[in-house]
């Protein structure tokens, strides 16, 4: 068993697809306009988890997505060789990060950044 998709809840998922595949790099796997439908992939995976730009458009998904970005928690964890590269790449991108890398408990290297759709993530050393 494997895990083939996940989600997030975003404000738009076109304009989440645009900030995913143009400015962090991801791929498209599906895009469906007239469906309101995006799922985005990792470069590195081949045919890979899918991450559905799931629209926060019932009450639910927004009060979880507001309650979750007010407390300052990642939705979602993105595993990187290099977070002080990744940091820079995204900064020179104009990617907004809550503050520079730096260890966390375990030691290991992460930064967290607002995706601009609602939703903060962290990038994780791996």
């Amino acid at each position: 068993m494997r895990i083939k998709m996940c989600s997030i809840h975003v404000k738009d998922p076109a304009e989440a697809f645009k900030f995913y595949t143009e400015v962090l790099g991801f791929e498209e796997l599906v895009a469906m306009p007239e469906y309101f439908l995006y799922i985005v992939k990792s470069p590195e995976e081949g045919q890979g988890t899918g991450l559905l730009l799931e629209p926060s458009d019932n009450p639910l998904g927004e009060a979880y997505m507001k309650g979750v970005y007010d407390a300052g928690m990642p939705t979602i964890v993105f595993g990187v060789p290099d977070v002080q590269a990744e940091y820079e790449r995204l900064v020179a991108r104009g990617v907004k990060f809550t503050a520079e890398p730096q260890p966390d408990p375990s030691g290991i290297l992460s930064a967290v950044f607002d995706d601009g759709c609602g939703n903060l993530v962290q990038l994780h050393q791996d």
